[in-house]
């Protein structure tokens, strides 16, 4: 698996969980879905990726 289909695995995950947790648990948790969405922004825009650094760091293989 590459870094960034980590990243992407990570984030959609992340987004569901979510998305159930707002839905069974307490509307809040949408808030979670809302620092993924700017999280992967930001990354768009700086090209850092605090996700990306930790998945290169355990060891997962770049784009090339």
């Amino acid at each position: 698996m590459t870094v960034g289909r980590a990243v992407t695995l990570l984030a959609g995950s992340f987004v569901l969980l979510s998305i159930a947790l707002a839905w069974l648990v307490h509307p809040l948790w949408i808030l979670l879905a809302v620092f993924v969405g700017l999280n992967l922004v930001q990354s768009s825009f700086t090209g850092f990726c605090p996700a990306a650094n930790i998945f290169r760091a355990l060891g997962l293989r770049g784009e090339t």
